[in-house]
């Protein structure tokens, strides 16, 4: 199997995210990949993408994935059935964190608990 087929799973993704000046190039088994997400999180989903299909210290890939915009974490559109705290979860691991995606939105949102479909909020960094 080349280095280029053990990674297609992260090469998808980049394509899926919509990654912006990706290059990939592969030289002595070593699969070169670089490009700019548009959020850390979803560098974040590429990176995690690259440790499960080649473990944590991986050699035969290197990635070089920047971020055009990390004054912010992410932006989510709102689904049906979403809340706050099920958003906050998603991203932070922590449901108890929907306080600062609240905050971050105050000038959308007026009352926690009410969110609606296609919405699209902040993720703040913490």
């Amino acid at each position: 199997m080349s280095v280029k087929a053990k990674y297609q799973g992260v090469l998808s993704l980049g394509e899926q995210l919509g990654i912006k000046n990706g290059d990939v190039s592969e030289e002595g088994g070593v699969l070169k990949i670089k490009g700019e997400a548009n959020t850390p999180y979803e560098k974040n989903l590429i990176w995690d993408k690259i440790k499960e299909l080649g473990g944590e210290n991986a050699a035969d890939i290197k990635a070089n994935i920047s971020v055009a915009d990390d004054s912010i974490f992410h932006r989510h559109t709102v689904a049906s059935g979403e809340s706050l705290s099920k958003i906050a979860k998603h991203y932070y691991g922590d449901a108890m964190k929907y306080k600062a995606i609240f905050e971050a939105n105050s000038g959308v949102l007026k009352n926690p608990d009410v969110i609606h479909p296609d919405q699209v909020l902040v993720i703040p960094n913490l």
